[in-house]
């Protein structure tokens, strides 16, 4: 073989070599980006899981806030009933008590009137002395 010939085989051999080169290069380019790809893919699932676990924490903070809410009103509901229905029964208690009163003064104005007339009619019916 002359020198020419075996310069172009070891050019024909490089060139081989680096096509083969370049193709396994090409390969790990693509292997690191798929890999990338995927790891960018189970970081935006893992995102996602993570955001629709903090939005159902807070729906449910929200719902135990609003229970809370109100079962507060309802209470003070409770409360401010029981209030109105003891002042009510205080203001009849204390209607009846003043009712009861006037009566017996009435009765009492009554019987000291019905007492003079009594003692006018008996000094009319006396002879004077």
């Amino acid at each position: 073989m002359t020198d020419k010939e075996e310069q172009s085989l070891k050019e024909a051999k490089r060139a081989e070599e680096r096509a083969a080169e370049e193709i396994r290069q090409s390969a790990r380019e693509q292997a690191i980006t798929e890999d990338q790809k995927g790891r960018e893919t189970k970081r935006a699932e893992k995102r996602t899981a993570g955001e629709i676990e903090q939005l159902a924490r807070e729906q449910a903070r929200r719902k135990a806030n609003l229970a809370r809410e109100q079962a507060i009103t309802e209470d003070q509901k409770g409360r401010e009933t029981k209030r109105a229905e003891k002042r009510t029964a205080g203001e009849i208690e204390q209607l009846a008590r003043e009712q009861a009163r006037r009566k017996a003064n009435l009765a009492r104005e009554q019987a000291i009137t019905e007492d003079q007339e009594a003692r006018k009619l008996k000094a009319k019916k006396q002879p004077p002395e």
